[in-house]
This record gives C-alpha cells, sequence and structure tokens, in this order.
C-alpha cells in the first residue's frame, strides 16, 4: 500500500466545533480532503427506564463522572425525575475536561468537585477518601472492565447505572462514496461499519485506528490496519496520520 497516495479521508467521529483543530491543520499542510461523519452516536436512556434499574437519587450523595456524556446524561435524568440536586453533592470526575464541562450545570466555586489527572483509576485515591458515601455511576452500556475492576477494590458503597447507550448510526448514503483512509476510534465504529455495509471489502482503503482494543477489533474483523495510534512519536490521530500521508505522498 506504501505507493498509493492519500487524497481523502473520513474521520469517524462528528466535526470538531474549534477552527484550531489540528484536523484542518492536517487539511491545509497536505492539502488532502478530511470529512467528518459520526459512524456511533449516543442516546439517552429514559428517566422510566433508569427506574426500573431500580435508581432512586435521593439514595446517592456522590456522583462518579467519567465523561462529558456522563455528566450530560445525569443532569438530563435528574430533571426528567424532577429531583432537585443537592448543593452538597460531592462530584468525582475522571479528568479536568470533564469537571470544567460540569461548569454548564454547577456553579464550580460553590460545589464539591474532585478532579482525576486522566485514567480512572488516578480518582481512587480521592474517592478512597470519601469512602463512606453512596455513589452513583451514571454511565454508557459499554462500561471500561477497569471502572469496576477499581471502585470494587476500594470496597465503597457504589451503584453502576445505565444512562445512555452507544447506537451505531445508519451510513447508508455513504454506500458508493470512497476513501483512501477511514479512521477509527472505538471498536463499535468498527462494528457499525460492518452493519452498515456487510459486504465491505477493503481492496485499497487504508484502515486508521486508535487504541489497542479497536485495532484487535479491526483485525478480528479481517481488516488490514495501515496506521496505528497512539504509537512512538504519534500521539495522536492527526499525528498518525501526517506521518503516514507525509511518507505515501512523496512526490505528488
Amino acid at each position: 500500500m506504501s505507493n498509493l497516495k492519500v487524497k481523502t479521508i473520513l474521520v469517524s467521529q462528528p466535526e470538531p466545533k474549534v477552527e484550531n483543530s489540528p484536523y484542518f491543520e492536517l487539511q491545509n499542510k497536505l492539502k488532502v480532503k478530511v470529512d467528518f461523519r459520526p459512524f456511533i452516536h449516543v442516546e439517552g436512556v429514559p428517566a422510566k427506564e433508569i427506574r426500573a434499574q431500580k435508581i432512586d437519587l435521593n439514595n446517592f450523595t456522590a456522583i462518579i463522572l467519567t465523561s462529558r456524556n456522563s455528566v450530560d446524561h445525569f443532569f438530563r435524568v435528574a430533571e426528567e425525575m424532577r429531583f432537585k440536586v443537592p448543593e452538597d453533592m460531592r462530584y468525582f470526575c475522571q479528568s479536568e475536561a470533564v469537571a470544567f464541562y460540569l461548569q454548564r450545570y454547577v456553579v464550580y466555586r460553590k460545589r464539591k468537585i474532585y478532579v482525576g489527572q486522566k485514567d480512572f483509576v488516578d480518582l481512587a485515591p480521592l474517592i478512597k477518601k470519601y469512602k463512606d458515601e453512596k455513589f452513583l455511576l451514571p454511565a454508557s452500556d459499554q462500561l471500561n472492565y477497569d471502572i469496576p475492576q477499581t471502585l470494587d477494590s476500594l470496597k465503597i458503597s457504589w451503584t453502576p447505572a445505565i444512562f445512555y447507550r452507544t447506537v451505531m448510526s445508519d451510513l447508508s448514503d455513504l454506500k458508493d462514496v470512497y476513501y483512501d483512509v477511514l479512521a477509527f476510534f472505538s471498536p463499535t465504529g468498527i462494528k457499525s461499519l460492518f452493519k452498515n455495509f456487510p459486504d465491505f471489502k477493503q481492496n485499497n482503503t487504508r484502515i486508521a485506528v486508535f487504541g489497542s482494543t479497536t485495532q484487535k477489533e479491526a483485525i478480528d474483523s479481517g481488516l488490514r490496519v495501515d496506521i496505528m495510534a497512539p504509537s512512538p512519536g504519534t500521539p495522536s490521530m492527526t499525528g498518525a496520520l501526517e506521518k503516514y500521508i507525509s511518507e505515501v505522498n512523496k512526490g505528488k
């Protein structure tokens, strides 16, 4: 595949809302066309279904938030259930980005907010300090295995609840559209490709993947992985794409 030049890329995520996105810089620098199309999307679980999970928000004194989706859907459900979130509720946020996003819903300086570094395990020491709290984990139907593992090891009272689901998008309008590179960020994105196009043949299409679980799903599905991130020297997808395209497009 090394002699085939890249002119078009489809990124299986929503288009970035910031003007200085690395994808736009990549597009301008390498003169390639970058399109965006989410292969998966998130749908909220109705309050009725959450009640069926035997979840009563009154029973919890702390919320564990792992993503912006978990923030959005916790407060959506609270509103649907007409639950007034107490001012003394504790919020344990997996990262600074999640904690910053929380400001959409609460006055930051007036709340008890605890922030991890990046990985979920980084939250463990903070949660352990408040082991007598009753923790709720509003999450998706695809929970990373390390999260329950970490929480169980802390010997705390915690309850997982499915507040939103990851759903495969309808991509039927892409049936006759060809891209030189398809970029994936989750195993579900790969599954969505084959659900929409069961007869997909890779041929000359380069597959870019982010993360080892996405790589495994691609390989298990019979795909050839041409671009991998993170990897030494290229921690981001845009970095991996730039390195690959710069090499194959030489002499363009």
